[in-house]
């Protein structure tokens, strides 16, 4: 086996590791070339993070997989070059590849399960890095390194994950092990693909510490590829926005965030919900039209037919070129206007109704708990007499919900949250305590014994529109079986009729109806779930994640969406989510949850400035934020939460609390102190420190100030 300088004899580190030079990247079908890539450039220089954003299709993975020549038997890259370190890796050979991958380039995938192999220990998987990358490496010496890297990623008991199978841990558990495998023979390259989409805020702050970490360490060049623009100005020193196969606009980020020169790019940031903004005081404004298929771009500019400064004649004549920007070197832009543009120029978003009058309380949950049995029949179990345990899901939880408000929920997974949700469903039944929806006590009334409207009265937006519609059949029919449960209409005409009222509510096209569901992007697919959830005009609608899996720019068209048919119908929305930009934006109340428990609950400007909870406080400390003006405090939770199975003593925040005050914390439960009328904090802290609690978000000025 040839060592990494047999490879690469003329390399030095002042070159770049990685240049992409005019690269076009093509799948070759029965119906033709399709140009997935067109002239795709970039350099990388060691040690440094490039990023790279844009919708989803605009051909972010597909420049990975071409590095790292995982295009498929008909994937090929007809033009163009892909040097790394100086060797063109057109010319290397199969074996030279092999090497090469996972040890010189290492890629993170988003989903790390895709990336596991269910029938090997995880210990077995990381020492085949090692075992098959380097010469003398002995089975001792992979596993001790192993161990080593799986500290280093900070898993508790490096010798138990070693010896686990990837189903016995946590997502985010799996998803460093990923890391860690990636990370194990010190690439000169990492990329990332979407690494830490799925992944809580918490987990996800501790993960791209930790990749940069070790990157600086190993002065690993990265690029990153995210549509989050917030962990973009966290992670990256230059970024490169695509679009439908051409990169539109590149640059430092402070060039690209600050000083954008490309509709695109700007239409991208008028998609996200920013720190003291909300539905009133900015309201998003999405991207209108959709990304075109490769073989459909429009002649000339690809964006055009979505640009709201598209000019005929102009902009519609190609080549439209990458141009520097004036006073900015390495910022450049693929638009023909961009020094004509006032980009300074406010954003005129459709016109939002006034904060809709709150009415009377449709929901109150009154010391909800929810346990489930879990039978131990181990000999240490027998001894001890503790057959029987109980899973705490949720645990005296009370708050209201008024008609026409926006309630959010937000905590890690495993918090209850979801579980919390199918209760309310009548999914699961609650073990104690109340739930009265409408006056009607739901909370030992599985759905099975619910009439119709009742049913009716309260859907749910799922997180997943992939897994929630049946592929068998058509919008139409999918739609028109709840219309004809939950509705009074029963004539064929009224229901057709009714079908189309409810494609026009969430604005999908008529014709829809006749499509099945792959026949849809993600975005359209999760308008039909809203479109399903109205179709009995229900009185509350719990959202389950409902935009996590969206692109931005699709994000804020469902959410735009949600909140002008709450608007309309005066619908209660309870809003689940770990997503704190949007909840900020969205909600008008907010219950943060910690391990079965509220640690704290009021309205939104009440909990996202101080005083407030220490669980809260480092929620917002992680949530990336896509604003060169904004700095915030960063609080990397230690630990993992704790098991529902053994809960801590006391308060159930003090294993990971960085503000942990002393025994007590450890051995009596959390009285609740009111700040102000219906802001509830669960916490030792006296109100008065609580109270001289910094903001986690301030503007720079404000900081320095």
């Amino acid at each position: 086996m040839r060592s990494r300088s047999d490879l690469f004899p003329d390399w030095s580190p002042d070159q770049p590791v990685l240049e992409c030079e005019g690269v076009c990247v093509s799948y070759f079908t029965r119906a033709g070339e399709i140009p997935a890539v067109l002239d795709f450039d970039l350099k990388v220089m060691q040690g440094e993070a490039v990023g790279l954003v844009g919708e989803s299709g605009c051909g972010k993975s597909t420049v990975a997989m071409a590095i790292m020549r995982y295009l498929g038997r008909n994937g090929g890259i007809p033009r163009g070059r892909v040097l790394y370190k100086g060797r063109d890796m057109a010319e290397l050979t199969p074996e030279e590849l092999r090497q090469l991958r996972g040890s010189e380039i290492a890629m993170i995938y988003q989903e790390p399960m895709a990336s596991l192999n269910p029938s090997l220990t995880l210990g077995r998987q990381l020492m085949e890095v090692p075992l098959n990358h380097e010469k003398s490496v002995t089975e001792k010496e992979a596993y001790e390194r192993s161990v080593q890297m799986l500290a280093d990623v900070k898993l508790p008991d490096p010798e138990r994950v070693m010896s686990a199978y990837p189903h016995q841990i946590s997502g985010g558990q799996q998803q460093r092990v990923v890391i860690a495998m990636a990370l194990l023979s010190q690439p000169s390259l990492l990329l990332l693909d979407e690494p830490t989409t799925a992944l809580d805020v918490t987990v996800e702050a501790g993960i791209v510490d930790l990749i940069g970490e070790i990157a600086a360490r190993f002065n690993t060049s990265m690029i990153y590829i995210s549509h989050n623009l917030g962990l973009i100005l966290e992670t990256c020193d230059r970024i490169s926005v695509m679009y439908s196969g051409v990169v539109v606009e590149e640059g430092s980020v402070e060039q690209v965030f600050d000083r954008m020169r490309h509709p695109y790019t700007r239409g991208l940031f008028d998609c996200i919900p920013l720190p003291g903004a909300d539905k009133q005081a900015r309201p998003l404004i999405p991207i209108g039209g959709q990304l075109p298929l490769p073989h459909q771009r429009p002649r000339g500019c690809y964006f055009g037919p979505r640009c709201d400064f598209f000019q005929a004649g102009r902009c519609d004549v190609p080549p439209i070129p990458m141009e520097p920007v004036t006073d900015q070197p390495g910022h450049r832009s693929r638009c023909i206007r961009w020094d004509e543009i006032d980009w300074d120029a406010p954003r005129q978003a459709a016109a939002v109704a006034e904060t809709l009058d709150e009415g009377d309380v449709i929901l109150r949950i009154d010391g909800l708990r929810k346990y489930y049995e879990v039978r131990d029949n181990s000999l240490a179990a027998l001894v001890s007499g503790k057959r029987v345990r109980h899973v705490k899901a949720n645990e005296r939880i009370s708050f209201d919900a008024r008609e026409g408000q926006t309630v959010a929920i937000v905590g890690e997974s495993g918090c209850g949250k979801s579980t919390f949700a199918k209760i309310l469903m009548g999914l699961e039944t609650a073990s104690d305590g109340g739930v009265a929806f409408q006056g009607e006590d739901f909370a030992d009334k599985p759905v099975q014994k619910r009439s119709a409207d009742e049913v009716a009265s309260m859907q749910m937006v799922f997180q997943n529109p992939f897994d929630t519609l049946n592929p068998s059949h058509t919008i139409g029919s999918q739609l028109g079986r709840v219309v004809r449960k939950f509705g009074d209409y029963k004539d064929r005409r009224e229901v057709r009729q009714r079908v189309l009222e409810l494609l026009d509510l969430v604005k999908l096209p008529r014709e829809f109806a006749r499509r099945r569901p792959r026949q849809l992007s993600g975005g359209q697919k999760q308008r039909v779930g809203i479109a399903r959830a109205f179709a009995g005009n229900p009185k509350m609608v719990v959202a389950d994640e409902p935009v996590s899996a969206l692109d931005v720019s699709v994000a804020a068209a469902v959410t735009r969406l949600l909140t002008d048919i709450q608007r309309n119908h005066r619908t209660t929305l309870l809003f689940i989510s770990h997503d704190l930009s949007l909840v900020r934006y969205l909600a008008d109340r907010v219950v943060v949850m910690y391990l079965g428990h509220i640690v704290e609950q009021g309205t939104t400007d009440e909990v996202f400035s101080p005083p407030y909870h220490p669980y809260t406080e480092a929620l917002l400390s992680a949530v990336p934020i896509a604003d060169t003006s904004v700095e915030k405090k960063r609080i990397i939770l230690e630990g993992q939460l704790p098991s529902v199975l053994d809960p801590p003593k006391g308060c159930p925040f003090h294993t990971r609390c960085h503000r942990k005050i002393g025994q007590v914390c450890e051995t009596e439960v959390p009285p609740v102190i009111e700040d102000a009328a219906g802001h509830l904090i669960a916490c030792h802290i006296p109100l008065g420190e609580l109270r001289e609690i910094a903001p986690v978000i301030a503007e720079k000025q404000v900081a320095a100030e």
